[in-house]
């Protein structure tokens, strides 16, 4: 960890820092003024091209258009993490495992010297030269931490990142205190608990750094045992939660591919292929790893609170976003309270890069009022009555546009209790991967066969992926088991449903296995009720989510249930819609029944037939297969 000084500040009345993210994976831009957030926001929710890795234009665009400023404007334009430092683990990972992986060198290499060791140039092309200021480089999980800590609501924290690798770092661990964060221990390539978890995604067939997600939601219909080969063969685990893999069962550090023939050997035979039925091997490979992160989750915040001592820990990194483990951390683990950046992967470094320049390197005071700095993650772009109108009338769509908000409430509470499902376009866009009703799909969490139905013909993703609900959060105690107060607004905690919320499972159900699980309803909840009893909880209050959070109380007040499925608006393989475009293609593509934009509502039923043409052209764009 180099040490780290002080930049002096520019003078005028507002400082204006952008922070980027770009050229890896999940490139984002993100702009704060005088320390507050104004925007941001990912690549591909305006490039459409799903985990988009190329430098975040557009993204920058939206967020100097937010500020109401030019380039010429910004103060400091910061980069997430030391290109440098990247290319020396590359070159030294090749000269440790040479001559194997040339073959990887040699694709690598010329990326490197063409655009990722030349940034402040390749800055310079993209803001056209109209940048005249310095750029700053973070290394990657101080940008992390930063995006943990500064965030927060706490004056003290722990901090714990976890995630694939940064520069060197694969995990680290330190303190947040006023406007200051100190790292303090690492953990480093190739040792790494995101790698270990992408591996198994890639050996159960899934596409590395998007289908983790798939892989924690498969785990409850296996069983872990697995567990004791993966803690004896494959990692040596300390109890402070690091550890070192036995890099003979991998391929990522000299080839393209993250797990090699003795991992085969290992589990019982090769690799799934993608797109192929999923069998019980691959159920309780899921299950096995999930437990084994969740055991690592818990021993690095154990050790954590041993080391600082402090009641409050705030998470960041790729493995953040596991919220089976996160919920774990909140119920077993010794924290009181903790805190998860809503973006925790690589986008969110755009953010911690700029707070980090505000707190750490300019020495500004931080705020600590008991809320978080995040305005509910809500950081992205939204459209006004005008532009929304000018939209659905050139494309003749026919809609009902509402002047009273409750009328409008009303009748989609109503829609929902019908079993319809909605699109939901209000307010900005999320930041972050999870939908948090800004640019949500709607349906009855009551339904027996809503998970099914969404599943198949609205996100055409496989059966198995369970649904989150949202849900008021004075209502949270009474359905999960959750402590009261507790918030979880940016749906990254896992937490049981309580027991008078269940169902009886009666004993043929219970011997089940696998997909045959899904027959079983599980409780009053039962389409987001995992087969685990477990759901990924959202809960809504009227600061944050506002429209959103008075259209569950409207449904609650029609139905007496306070609780609402909540996915995000789009299809497997698309990033979720930014704009009423992108919204109103996804709802003509799909089985959907009707889209609310603002005040405006279409029903599917009253549109003109899609032409079959134009569903085949906006489906093919994204990765169905």
């Amino acid at each position: 960890m180099n040490p780290q000084g002080s930049i002096p500040a520019r003078a005028g009345a507002k400082t204006h820092i952008l922070g980027i993210s770009a050229f890896y994976h999940d490139s984002a831009a993100a702009l704060i003024r005088d320390g507050q957030i104004v925007a941001a926001a990912q690549e591909e929710r305006f490039s459409r091209k799903k985990h988009d890795h190329r430098f975040p234009a557009q993204a920058v665009e939206y967020c100097l258009e937010r500020a109401g400023i030019r380039p010429r404007d910004l103060d400091y334009v910061v980069f997430y993490d030391k290109p440098l430092l990247k290319f020396e683990r590359m070159l030294e990972t090749y000269l440790g495992f040479a001559p194997r992986g040339f073959g990887q060198f040699l694709v690598g290499i010329p990326l490197w010297l063409k655009q990722k060791l030349h940034l402040p140039r390749e800055l310079d092309e993209a803001f056209g030269g109209d940048y005249p200021g310095r750029y700053v480089f973070t290394e990657h999980h101080e940008s992390h931490a930063a995006s943990a800590f500064f965030p927060s609501p706490f004056e003290q924290a722990a901090i714990l990142t976890l995630d694939g690798v940064g520069e060197w770092a694969t995990a680290s661990l330190g303190i947040g205190r006023g406007n200051r964060i100190e790292l303090q221990k690492e953990m480093h390539f190739p040792h790494s608990l995101g790698l270990l978890y992408s591996a198994f995604t890639y050996f159960t067939g899934f596409r590395v750094n998007s289908g983790e997600y798939k892989l924690m939601g498969l785990a409850p219909y296996g069983r872990p045992r697995y567990v004791d080969v993966i803690m004896e063969r494959l990692l040596d685990l300390k109890e402070d939660g690091s550890f070192r893999l036995n890099m003979d069962y991998f391929g990522y550090c000299t080839s393209r591919t993250m797990t090699n023939a003795r991992f085969e050997r290992l589990f019982d035979g090769p690799r799934r292929r993608p797109e192929t039925p999923l069998t019980q091997r691959e159920m309780d490979i899921a299950s096995s790893i999930q437990k084994v992160t969740e055991e690592i989750m818990l021993r690095c915040a154990r050790f954590a609170h041993k080391q600082t001592g402090l009641d409050n820990l705030v998470l960041a990194g790729g493995v953040a976003l596991n919220c089976v483990g996160n919920g774990r951390i909140l119920r077993e683990g010794p924290f009181k309270r903790i805190w998860i950046q809503p973006a925790a992967g690589d986008a969110g470094g755009a953010l911690g890069a700029a707070l980090f320049v505000w707190y750490q390197l300019l020495d500004n005071p931080r705020p600590v009022t008991g809320e978080d700095f995040q305005h509910g993650s809500l950081l992205g772009p939204d459209f006004d009555e005008d532009q929304i109108a000018g939209f659905l009338d050139a494309v003749a769509a026919r809609y009902h546009h509402y002047e009273r908000e409750e009328e409008l409430l009303e009748k989609v509470a109503g829609l929902i209790d019908q079993e319809k499902v909605v699109g939901w376009l209000c307010g900005r866009m999320e930041f972050g991967p999870r939908a948090l009703g800004g640019r949500s799909i709607l349906g009855d969490a009551r339904s027996r066969t809503m998970q099914s139905v969404m599943n198949r013909k609205i996100k055409f993703r496989e059966s198995f992926r369970p649904f989150a609900p949202s849900v008021l959060r004075e209502d949270a105690p009474a359905y999960f088991e959750m402590r009261d107060g507790q918030d979880s607004p940016y749906m990254l905690l896992v937490a049981p449903l309580r027991q008078e919320k269940r169902l009886a499972v009666d004993a043929q159900s219970e011997a089940l296995e696998g997909i045959e699980l899904l027959k079983v309803e599980r409780s009053t909840v039962p389409s987001i009720t995992h087969v685990d009893f477990s759901a990924r909880v959202q809960t809504v209050d009227p600061v944050r989510h506002g429209r959103y959070y008075r259209l569950v109380q409207a449904f609650k007040k029609r139905t007496g249930c306070p609780v609402i499925i909540n996915t995000s608006f789009n299809i497997r393989g698309e990033p979720i819609v930014c704009t009423p475009e992108h919204a109103y293609r996804c709802f003509m593509a799909t089985n959907m029944d009707a889209l609310v934009l603002e005040d405006f509502l279409l029903l599917k039923t009253e549109q003109p037939q899609a032409r079959q043409h134009e569903i085949d052209d906006y489906l093919a764009q994204f990765d169905l297969d």
